[in-house]
């Protein structure tokens, strides 16, 4: 009987195996992904700046890959921003907040979700922020505060316009008020720099939702969109059960949000530097001349002339 106990065993460790799903860490470090017509290498993807070649998904990406694609490979400068103390309120649910943190480092190598960095864009010096949603899903606490004003004063100083492409799920319900106060501070950041006359850009990234929407993603003096971007304060099943009725099937995405006002333009990913490097131009009234819809090419003294006309 040994010998069929030994078959029967084998036959059900085949059959566990068989049954077992990828782990979420199995499908992270896999060279694979899926989009709309099933497995694509990862490879292809990223030499398509991330970006599905079939259905044209802008797939997320992190601040470095974001930084490379707004300034060109490496060249730009991170700057070190300041970090408050981690777990404010030593708050613990399932796990402690500090676990938390900790896993999110080391998944991501950064010390909070938002980089912030100096480069150049059609020759023009700006300072960039970008998160990165791996990391707590882009959650907004107080380090990322402190990087938000570390980057609106580093504009400020260096009088350069402040790019921010927002991403993430919100405020980090961990620290509680501290992090709810995050909006307000953002918000008298972006003050100062209005009184400045710094211009602010804000690019949103999929998917933008909770206390980040409704602060300082909604104050750029340009607000733009990738294509297929959540936008959203409050999630499309809360709405739904709240009106008590069905909302449109592209409610929340950046191309609704267009035809709503909230969002001033839609760039794809390929096209952003150059359109950005024209945007930062006219509000600099740098003298340089842009393309306009009929073909033509004038310079921005012309367009201001003919504004005024």
């Amino acid at each position: 009987m040994n010998w069929l106990k030994k078959t029967l065993d084998f036959g059900q460790k085949i059959k566990k195996l068989l049954k077992k799903r990828p782990s979420r860490k199995d499908i992270e470090e896999s060279d694979w992904t899926s989009c709309c017509k099933g497995p694509i290498l990862k490879k292809d993807l990223e030499n398509n700046l991330w970006v599905c070649p079939e259905c044209s998904k802008h797939h997320r990406i992190n601040p470095k890959q974001r930084f490379d694609l707004l300034f060109g490979k490496d060249n730009y400068q991170v700057l070190k921003t300041p970090m408050p103390p981690d777990d404010p309120l030593n708050f613990t649910d399932s796990k402690s907040y500090k676990e938390r943190l900790r896993v999110a480092r080391k998944k991501t190598g950064l010390n909070c979700s938002m980089v912030v960095a100096d480069g150049l864009i059609k020759n023009i010096k700006l300072t960039a922020v970008a998160s990165d949603f791996n990391y707590m899903g882009g959650s907004i606490g107080a380090a990322e505060g402190e990087a938000f004003l570390f980057a609106a004063q580093n504009s400020i100083s260096n009088k350069q316009p402040l790019l921010v492409v927002a991403t993430g799920g919100g405020m980090k319900m961990q620290e509680s008020i501290i992090s709810l106060n995050q909006m307000t501070r953002t918000t008298l950041a972006i003050n100062e720099l209005k009184k400045n006359k710094i211009p602010y850009i804000v690019l949103f990234a999929d998917p933008v939702a909770g206390g980040i929407t409704a602060s300082y993603a909604m104050l750029g003096d340009i607000q733009i969109a990738e294509p297929g971007a959540l936008i959203a304060f409050a999630g499309r099943r809360v709405i739904e059960g709240t009106v008590k009725e069905e909302l449109p099937e592209n409610f929340q995405k950046s191309e609704h949000v267009l035809n709503c006002g909230f969002v001033d333009t839609i760039i794809q990913r390929k096209d952003l530097p150059e359109k950005i490097g024209i945007l930062l131009s006219i509000l600099l009234k740098k003298q340089s001349e842009v393309k306009i819809e009929d073909g033509d090419k004038t310079s921005e003294n012309n367009i201001e002339n003919r504004e005024a006309s």
